[in-house]
């Protein structure tokens, strides 16, 4: 038998769920779409999936109808801790958010700032049905910070991968830290599912390599690597020359934006056996390059999506499903009208970018065999898609299209995680709010102090362009290597040829 919860009373933590009569994205290998089906979660695992189960005694039961349940989307690179600083950056270039956060104003960030960001990010993950985030957490000063963004992230029920990074010096120092070597070690140590871990940070094509040493730390210590590849004025083709050449691109590496790389680094990503991290509402408006959605379908490359920052955009992947379908089709089209001939067939669909945000975020984070779709046996987490006030909500006719075209954060209406409701009618379940604005205000308090209010409000609203404007040539202010190929003559490597 199951009791159906009233309205507003979420579901006890410990007891069985079922939610039913949805239409049920199970994102299997087939990409299965199961109407009228319900979904059975029993301690931290999908029980069962199908029409009209039979359920335990004592199971609760969440009304699905007219909803879809769904995966729960994972987001593969977020700058957490600039949360915080929520739509600051509304009007920057690439450029300006360097040099704000790289080479100006990242240093006044204590560790207390990171927690702040880390929090509110993860809660708004939950909020947004992303049950799991990768924290590209490339602010790490010292080890306190690290300790306090990871402290943040277990406080919030979610899942999350640290990714730890420090933007305030090479990567080559910061991992031959003692201190940071324990503080990984014991991330990787400790086993937690609920807890991953990488190693972030960038390779800027300095001859010399000097990130050869990061390297060699992430491997002796069995950690995978994220980096930021392929992105207009920061790194290029020659970094992932150098990873190849020294047996450093692997199945677990992630390359992040891979936006302005030639055909031969995409076939070594190809080869290797890693996945590209598209975050297009950042390549479109940034400046990174245009999303590489032509060439991870044309090389074969594994593929999740991210939203990078929220100094910029939100934190939900509906708007990085719609995005990269958005980009890629002005591209195709684009490209066939400077040709004169018309596009009659799309070749990215919906159904591929809602696997690029549950199966391909899995398999980034090495999580195929537990999460990233609805089958028995799998971690339960899970999305329910439904918002009965909404005109929006119906007619429920392509489910994959209305997730990805049609549905936003105010329709999730619960979120589980690891078998834990966290969200549900709408509402976070156990989240002080208040708690988390007051430490916020207080970070903006320091920023704002440590700043001065004139510097403070021209960072947030940037001058117009001169006729001419500068080019950042390197924000990595613990390197002085220029790359004097990113200034001219890369039509070839912008257009990924």
């Amino acid at each position: 038998m199951t009791h159906p919860e009233p309205a507003g009373a979420p579901p006890e933590a410990g007891r069985p769920v079922v939610l039913r009569g949805g239409t049920v994205l199970t994102m299997d290998d087939a990409c299965t779409v199961l109407p009228g089906a319900d979904v059975l979660v029993v301690g931290d695992r999908i029980a069962a999936v199908g029409t009209a189960l039979d359920v335990p005694e004592g199971t609760q039961e969440i009304d699905a109808r007219g909803g879809i349940v769904m995966p729960g989307m994972i987001d593969t690179h977020r700058h957490m801790w600039q949360t915080a600083m929520r739509g600051y950056g509304a009007d920057w270039t690439l450029t300006q958010y360097f040099v704000w956060y790289y080479l100006e104003h990242g240093k006044q960030f204590r560790p207390q700032d990171i927690a702040a960001g880390n929090r509110l990010a993860a809660i708004e993950s939950l909020d947004a049905g992303v049950t799991t985030t990768v924290d590209w957490s490339h602010n790490l000063q010292t080890v306190e910070h690290g300790e306090a963004a990871v402290e943040a992230l277990r406080s919030v029920p979610g899942r999350f991968v640290m990714a730890y990074g420090n933007i305030q010096a090479g990567p080559w120092e910061w991992s031959a830290d003692p201190a940071v070597r324990s503080f990984l070690e014991r991330l990787r140590d400790a086993g937690d599912d609920m807890m991953g871990v990488q190693m972030a940070f960038d390779v800027t094509g300095d001859p010399a390599f000097p990130e050869r040493a990061a390297f060699e730390v992430a491997r002796d210590l069995g950690i995978p690597v994220t980096t930021h590849a392929g992105v207009w004025g920061a790194t290029s083709d020659t970094g992932i020359q150098q990873m190849y050449d020294g047996g450093f691109m692997t199945p677990e590496t992630t390359y992040v934006h891979a936006s302005t790389l030639t055909r031969d680094s995409y076939q070594r990503i190809a080869a290797t056996g890693g996945s590209i991290s598209v975050a297009t509402e950042s390549e479109c408006s940034a400046g990174q390059g245009h999303a590489p959605t032509e060439q991870v379908l044309q090389y074969g490359i594994p593929v999740s999506l991210s939203m990078d920052t929220s100094v910029w955009w939100s934190g939900d992947m509906f708007s990085a499903m719609r995005a990269t379908l958005n980009a890629d089709r002005m591209a195709e089209h684009l490209d066939a009208h400077l040709k004169g001939e018309t596009i009659t067939h799309l070749r990215l669909r919906a159904k591929q970018v809602v696997e690029w945000c549950t199966r391909g975020g899995a398999h980034t984070i090495g999580r195929d065999g537990d999460l990233g779709s609805l089958e028995v046996g799998k971690k339960a987490d899970l999305v329910l898609i439904k918002n009965d006030t909404s005109p929006v909500s119906f007619p429920l006719l392509n489910p994959l299209g209305h997730v990805v075209f049609q549905a936003q954060r105010g329709d999730v209406h619960t979120v589980v995680v690891d078998g834990r409701v966290v969200k549900y009618d709408g509402e976070l379940v156990g989240i002080d709010l208040a708690r988390v604005r007051a430490e916020v205000e207080d970070t903006i308090d320091h920023l704002r102090g440590a700043l001065g209010e004139e510097t403070w409000q021209a960072g947030m609203f940037p001058e117009m362009p001169e006729a001419e404007a500068s080019i950042l040539d390197n924000p990595y202010q613990y390197t002085d290597f220029k790359d004097e190929s990113k200034r001219a003559g890369g039509e070839e490597r912008v257009l990924g040829r």
